[in-house]
């Protein structure tokens, strides 16, 4: 047991190493080229923060364990909304872009509904399951949210940044180095976390939705506070919810793609909680001022709030896991 917990350990430090190299090295090179900040927001830093789920899913597919695919994913997408940010919200009030409310936070609530739908193959009449068919379609929707992100970059004008870059040697060696560590992390997660579940009697979605999903959120918390600190709130809700919706689609539609992922009634109750919550973000963004059309805001109130709905929802997943 302890050398398990050990290398679940190890595996973590790897994966959150791994993507923070990976997401500094990645940002420099792209700097470099003179790439936008909101394109590297929106493509490398979210892309990047979403690379240990990513991996942790490949493996899990790989491996035929459906419930930590399915539960890292649905975790992870809960936690980056009342975890990380609830504490970014309350370090400091977020100001969210109408662009994002109107339209980036339906579509990740849409994309777990998609999901919802597809699972359950209402119009196929066949046995709950995410079908390799369905992780192409996902990833289709996938490809046409690019395309979406694409056009709103290209709107955007490069500024240089007074912060200082690496190398270009310095960036490609820590962009190598997390594209080698994160594998290697997300397959000890996985056979770590499998063991211990199994060990402990405790069901693997339920250690996939807590343990791994907290996790494989770090890079995104770590993300997000250092950025609501200085005040960037386009980097939160976008890394946020771009990183959602990336889980959603991208990583669990290319998991069934590799192998179907079986769903049952304790994951639809699942998916239901992971849409009500991104429900919940939408319902209680507030227009900064009373007259402002295009600014809302996520106070520190809210931020308490969907704390407290985080720790209930992990009572919950203890709770439910003993009965």
């Amino acid at each position: 047991m302890d050398m398990y917990i050990i290398f679940l350990i190890l595996g973590f430090a790897l994966l959150v190493k791994g993507a923070d190299f990976l997401v500094q090295g990645a940002s420099s090179i792209a700097k470099k080229l003179k790439i936008s900040e909101l394109a590297i927001g929106l493509t490398v830093v979210a892309f990047g923060t979403s690379a240990p789920e990513l991996l942790i899913n490949v493996q899990a597919s790989l491996q035929g364990n459906s419930d930590i695919a399915l539960g890292n994913i649905l975790g992870s997408n809960i936690a980056n909304i009342l975890l990380i940010l609830g504490i970014a919200s309350v370090i400091h009030p977020l100001t969210v872009r109408r662009r994002q409310v109107l339209i980036e936070i339906p579509i990740g609530i849409l994309s777990l509904i998609l999901t919802w739908i597809l699972g359950n193959n209402f119009f196929l009449n066949k046995s709950a399951i995410l079908s390799q068919t369905d992780g192409l379609i996902m990833i289709f929707f996938f490809v046409i949210f690019l395309i979406y992100t694409y056009k709103i970059t290209k709107i955007e004008i490069f500024s240089e940044n007074k912060e200082k870059t690496l190398s270009t040697t310095t960036a490609i060696f820590l962009t190598i180095i997390g594209l080698i560590s994160l594998p290697i992390g997300g397959e000890w997660v996985v056979e770590s976390a499998v063991k211990i579940a199994t060990s402990l009697g405790v069901s693997k979605f339920v250690i996939a939705a807590t343990i791994i999903a907290i996790g494989t959120s770090l890079p995104e918390l770590a993300t997000s506070m250092v950025a609501a600190h200085k005040k960037k709130s386009d980097i939160v809700i976008g890394n946020i919810v771009g990183s959602n919706i990336f889980n959603t689609l991208w990583i669990l539609g290319l998991s069934a793609t590799i192998r179907p992922i079986k769903i049952n009634s304790i994951n639809n109750t699942d998916i239901l909680i992971a849409t009500l919550v991104g429900i919940i973000l939408f319902s209680l963004l507030r227009r900064k001022r009373f007259f402002a059309q295009h600014e809302y805001i996520l106070s520190r109130w809210t931020g308490i709030t969907f704390l407290i709905l985080y720790t209930i929802y992990l009572a919950f997943l203890i709770l439910r896991s003993g009965t």
